[in-house]
């Protein structure tokens, strides 16, 4: 089984990052792309970071969004700091079939889109998934992550829960069941702009698609 990383056409690079198998992070250009062959049965998340730099001096790479700690571009199994727009998959799961999401849930940085190729058809929703839409430009004042020399302009758009830290917004605590925790109206911002990606934690019937014995195309900046 296969994942593409392809990056799109924008000006900003990219560095896909693949938590708990073989690499762990590599860059990515605009129009370049990375093909990575993986077991049948795998599970994982794949993200974008954005704005990295490394120091001449120490040689240390970090990243506005997305950063993983490690210091280096290989994550070393570690997840990425929010706001991030992250691509999760259960490949063989429940029913020999694959599971695949786009969240939001960890707020968002950049557009990404799976499309699977060469699946079962009929199976679930074996179809695309994903935030095409430039949300940073949308990005509610109070969920805007800024820079110092961006002017006031978002660089990621942070999750309510990462921006306000509540259990209602965090489900967690007395708001940790699907019953309790309701979409916010910062989650509707989020669902409204991509009604294929996960808005917050439990929006579980509109976000995760599947397959079986598909190859996946992620793409950043679509």
């Amino acid at each position: 089984m296969q994942l593409h990383c392809l990056a799109g056409t924008s000006l900003w690079r990219r560095n896909c990052s693949l938590v708990h198998y073989g690499t762990t992070g590599f860059s990515l250009n605009s129009s370049e792309s990375r093909v990575i062959s993986i077991p049948a049965s795998w599970s994982g998340r794949i993200w974008g970071r954005t704005l990295c730099s490394q120091n001449p001096t120490t040689g240390k790479f970090t990243c506005v969004t997305g950063d993983c700690g490690s210091s280096k571009i290989e994550c070393s199994g570690a997840g990425g700091k929010p706001p991030a727009t992250i691509a999760e998959f259960t490949l063989n799961g429940a029913s020999n079939l694959d599971f695949f999401d786009i969240s939001l849930v960890d707020g968002y940085n950049i557009p990404v889109t799976i499309v699977p190729y060469g699946g079962a058809a009929g199976v679930g929703k074996c179809m695309a998934a994903g935030c095409a839409a430039d949300l940073n430009v949308v990005c509610p004042p109070q969920l805007k992550l800024t820079m110092e020399d961006t002017a006031g302009v978002a660089v990621a758009c942070k999750s309510a829960c990462e921006a306000f830290g509540t259990p209602e917004f965090c489900c967690s605590g007395a708001f940790g069941t699907p019953d309790t925790c309701k979409a916010s109206e910062y989650a509707g911002f989020f669902k409204k702009a991509c009604p294929t990606a996960y808005s917050y934690a439990y929006d579980d019937g509109t976000s995760t698609f599947t397959c079986s014995g598909a190859d996946y195309v992620i793409t950043f900046c679509p």
